[in-house]
């Protein structure tokens, strides 16, 4: 039970940061390509707390794979 609560709260948490990240930079563009940016940035926060991967891990796994080319 405890996991499913930490797990729930993570994804809040990523979606709630990868809609303002999302939302900051298509607002550099227009008004509906923030609501746009924001939107999927949501998604895409929702997904890595989903996951469990925090940013700093993901670049890991970029820098590594990039590393092995």
């Amino acid at each position: 039970m405890k996991s499913r609560i930490i797990r729930a709260v993570n994804r809040a948490k990523y979606a709630a940061i990868g809609a303002a990240v999302g939302a900051g930079i298509g607002g550099l563009f227009g008004r509906s390509t923030a609501s746009s940016g924001g939107a999927l940035g949501a998604l895409v926060g929702a997904t890595l707390g989903e996951k469990g991967l925090t940013p700093s891990l993901l670049a890991e796994k970029v820098e590594t794979t990039t590393d092995d080319e």
